[in-house]
């Protein structure tokens, strides 16, 4: 399950509010362009905003496939009263293609309504081509609601008769409300007296006849307070009605017609992609909104023309195509997982190799530093023990990241959720610890880049089918100046695995990494979960501790080993651990250090106590209390698999 904090920060959301009103601002007349958002405001039966929110991402993940298929959709997501309906549908005199921008664009929309607060359940969007809704019912029956809206233009009618034109827009609307009824769709116009209105009207499709009727004599009845303007909207639940001075539609769909004010401009813009336009205007608002330096500013804008000039590098670029059939069309069959940011799916590309397509949520906070981070940074940089990105698509309608695949799952899944495997052996726990420090060390110390990941964790880890170790999910990593000790960022990571001079002041250095390593470490070896902020559970590291101050740390070791494990090893092991884990984050060795205790050619140190537990220091009764400073709910894994590259809690400070 993603996780989000346990509330909405200003600046992400003030980011979604300026990619909602900045997408293609320059064709304003375009048939995806927002003409009403409705966000629900009413109290729902919704029992857990988590789970809501992850049906939530669900059913916008599946809504866009058969609205590019059929015209429209309903589809929903999760059960009980944590369900989430959603709806789609393009209107009639739109061509494919058409559709798809259109649906495309608006979806970048729904953001605005997002599931974060008890009062929002639910979101309509209209354009003038297409519509999306979802909610925490089944409302695809509903003709009218009280959240019903009328849209008159602001402009009064001038140049042309008044008395004629209303009484010609009167005539037009009723035509309408009466037309519209058989087959659900009608455009025409009314032309008396050299004053032409144009109109259209289209009842969403799962109205029977009397449900349609119902709903367009409302919209007719509500339209009417707008005859003095140029142009009038009634946006209602079950229908869409619309008048104009200008003729706005296509003729029997054919988009070629005249009168189709806008939309090449909106065909040539989105061919760009609307992923493309929003990341810009995303990487954009959230300088604007941050408020950083103008040579900042100046240099991210450098960062971007570079991202774009490699992910057009035949090397790295995928078209959107190849990917979509790759993947059998996104079917849920080749699905492998899903994480915070997105949903990853299996593919074979046209030369028979298998990859792993990663679709990103166009509504996560993180989306932004997600694809730069994946495209800009981790394509530089090549080790057996990091997942290798093989490219992007910046050609469709979202976004896409194509990593290798790595069959066996991850090591959360390996070691708490599949039964139908054997237990991993001491031999391979210790090898796959290994290999995770020495990828580590190489995005520490080795490469050209100085990374930290910052969201080191089980399910992040990748297994190959010999058991080899890939650290996945670069989406919250951090590219480290070389002139600085460390840097104060936005607390970004999961609950059990974050270091706590970060949690508490947002200080990073590469010591966050391996505080997490060595929760990790603890963690294979002694086959449980760091449950440090769950209820009525204790640490850990808390055990590990206690052992180590008795002496008996082979008893940390997953009873089911058995006695198949090397005791002296096991204690050696767990040491470093806890080495890794101090409450003061210069006293933690650095990861070519761990590296060296592992193998054997360095001396291990005495560990001091590490943070979390009850002690008498300020600092860690401050950590030890972290409903100051977290989200109640234990949310230390997300619910990832094969290849679900995950990302996780972010609070801005």
């Amino acid at each position: 399950m993603p996780i989000f904090s346990s509330r909405v920060p200003v600046a992400s959301i003030s980011v979604l509010l300026l990619l909602g009103i900045l997408v293609n601002p320059t064709i304003s007349d375009s048939r995806g362009t927002t003409v009403g958002l409705i966000c629900s405001n009413r109290t729902s039966a919704a029992e857990d905003r988590n789970v809501y929110i992850d049906n939530f991402l669900a059913a916008m993940d599946a809504v866009s496939p058969p609205v590019a298929t059929d015209g429209y959709a309903r589809v929903n997501r999760g059960g009980g009263n944590n369900t989430v309906y959603a709806y789609g549908e393009c209107l009639k005199d739109l061509d494919k293609k058409d559709c798809d921008l259109c649906f495309a664009q608006i979806k970048t929309q729904v953001p605005r309504c997002l599931p974060f607060q008890r009062a929002t359940r639910g979101a309509r969007v209209f354009s003038d081509g297409c519509y999306i809704r979802y909610d925490d019912y089944p409302f695809y029956n509903e003709t009218v609601s009280p959240e019903d809206r009328t849209v008159c233009a602001n402009n009064t009618v001038t140049g042309l008769n008044q008395t004629v034109f209303g009484e010609n827009a009167a005539e037009l609307v009723r035509n309408m409300s009466v037309q519209a009824v058989n087959g659900g769709f009608y455009a025409g116009f009314v032309d008396r007296q050299n004053v032409t209105v144009h109109g259209l009207a289209q009842c969403w499709e799962p109205l029977n006849r009397s449900g349609c009727q119902h709903c367009l004599g409302k919209a007719a009845n509500a339209i009417a307070s707008c005859f003095v303007r140029e142009e009038g909207r009634s946006l209602n639940a079950g229908c869409y009605m619309r008048f104009s001075t200008q003729k706005f539609y296509n003729n029997s769909g054919d988009s070629s017609s005249g009168g189709n004010n806008g939309r090449n401009h909106l065909a040539v813009a989105l061919a760009v992609t609307s992923s493309v336009v929003a990341f810009v205007l995303v990487a954009s608002a959230v300088t604007f909104f941050l408020k950083k330096k103008l040579a900042r500013k100046r240099r991210e804008k450098k960062q971007l023309g570079s991202l774009f000039r490699m992910a057009n590098n035949s090397s790295l670029c995928f078209s959107y195509e190849t990917l979509e059939k790759a993947t059998n069309y996104f079917s849920h069959s080749n699905k492998l997982g899903q994480g915070g940011s997105g949903s990853v799916y299996k593919g074979i590309l046209p030369d028979g190799k298998t990859v792993a397509v990663k679709r990103l949520f166009f509504n996560t906070r993180q989306w932004v530093d997600h694809f730069f981070n994946e495209v800009n940074l981790i394509s530089r940089i090549q080790h057996k023990n990091l997942v290798k990105l093989l490219g992007c698509s910046l050609t469709g309608p979202e976004s896409l990241l194509v990593y290798e695949y790595v069959g066996n799952q991850s090591l959360y899944d390996y070691l708490f959720v599949r039964k139908d495997v054997e237990p991993l052996s001491w031999e391979k726990r210790i090898k796959i610890i290994l290999e995770i420090a020495e990828g580590l060390a190489y995005l520490h110390e080795e490469s050209n880049l100085r990374i930290i990941h910052r969201d080191i964790k089980l399910s992040n880890v990748l297994l190959d089918y010999d058991f080899t170790p890939k650290i996945a999910d670069f989406g919250l990593a951090r590219l480290f100046p070389e002139d600085q000790s460390h840097i104060s960022t936005a607390v970004a990571g999961t609950l059990g695995y974050m270091a706590p001079e970060y949690i508490v002041r947002g200080k990073l250095t590469e010591k966050a990494d391996v505080y997490s390593f060595g929760v990790l470490m603890i963690e294979v070896i002694s086959g449980r979960r760091n449950n440090a902020f769950s209820q009525n559970s204790s640490s850990i590291l808390q055990m590990v501790w206690s052992l180590y101050g008795t002496r008996t740390l082979r008893e940390a070791v997953d009873p089911i080993m058995g006695d198949n494990f090397d005791v002296e090893e096991a204690k050696r092991v767990m040491k470093i651990g806890l080495l890794c884990v101090q409450a003061a984050f210069d006293q933690r060795p650095a990861m070519s250090s761990v590296v060296k205790m592992m193998t054997g050619r360095e001396e291990i140190p005495e560990p001091t106590q590490p943070p979390f537990l009850n002690t008498a220091s300020a600092e860690s009764s401050r950590v030890f209390s972290p409903t100051s400073y977290l989200p109640h709910k234990d949310q230390s894994q997300s619910s990832a698999s094969r290849n679900s590259i995950t990302e996780s809690f972010m609070d801005p400070r």
